[in-house]
């Protein structure tokens, strides 16, 4: 709670005369939203701009949704990169006869020479 609070997402609350933190409705409530939105991939940054959102009146539902469709660009651009990679290792691995001295390992040497990129 004290990293989101450091992040500007949420708000200290404030404490009872005992010294303990109470939190209120609203807080919880904000970080059952955080939660949910890291969930979905956003990063902190971007949680920070749909609350901002969230509470500037003036933004519209086609504001959160052109939101919403970046991050599905950016999760659609990392699939992409991830599947080159793994094509790459299964080649590697494929090429890779499992036997013999790592003075010989095809994956190493590919690695090395750069000709898993």
């Amino acid at each position: 709670m004290r990293f989101y609070e450091r992040r500007g997402l949420l708000e200290e609350p404030p404490r009872k005369e005992s010294g303990y933190r109470q939190f209120s409705e609203d807080v919880v409530d904000r970080l059952r939203f955080i939660r949910r939105a890291k969930g979905l991939g956003f990063s902190l940054k971007e949680i920070a701009e749909l609350i901002a959102l969230r509470l500037d009146p003036t933004k519209t539902c086609g504001d959160v949704r052109r939101s919403a469709k970046a991050k599905v660009a950016d999760i659609e651009a990392k699939i992409r990169n991830l599947e080159r990679m793994k094509q790459a290792l299964l080649k590697l691995s494929t090429e890779c006869k499992g036997r013999g001295p790592l003075s010989q390992c095809s994956i190493l040497e590919a690695l090395s020479k750069g000709l898993g990129d």
